[in-house]
């Protein structure tokens, strides 16, 4: 029996994913982590982007993150974030018309506008786009 690790994926409103797992490969701070069963303990921040769970027998489970932390220890890997969707509950028009939003108000710069908001909306609209990209790609 091959190696697994047990994967929770929990946002402030629901339980998105909790199962079994092959691997898990997430959006760190400082670059893209690859989490296998037996891993060192970890505590770290995560960054918008997409969470792929290899679920044993099975495609990607891909999940969008809108940040948080991740916890790791040798056999349960916890993701705990500030806003997390499945990659096929994504809205790709809502996605791109936020992306539009944030990018003008980045644009038009005035006293009144909080630029770290701004660039927030941004980062996380360009995350949810490139998880539908990756769900198309794998589609095709």
């Amino acid at each position: 029996m091959a190696l697994r690790v047990h994967v929770d994926v929990v946002s402030a409103e629901e339980s998105i994913f909790s199962g079994e797992a092959e691997y898990v490969v997430l959006p760190g701070e400082a670059g893209e982590l690859g989490i296998y069963p037996r891993h060192t303990p970890l505590l770290t921040r995560i960054k918008p982007g997409t969470v792929r769970i290899k679920v044993p027998d099975a495609e990607f489970e891909m999940i969008y993150v809108s940040g948080g932390m991740l916890e790791v220890q040798p056999t349960i890997v916890t993701v705990l974030a500030d806003t997390a969707i499945r990659g096929g509950d994504l809205d790709e028009a809502k996605a791109l018309e936020a992306k539009k939003a944030a990018e003008e108000a980045l644009q038009n710069r005035s006293a009144e506008m909080d630029y770290a908001k701004a660039e927030a909306e941004l980062a996380e609209a360009v995350a949810q786009l490139a998880t539908i990209e990756q769900l198309k790609k794998r589609k095709h």
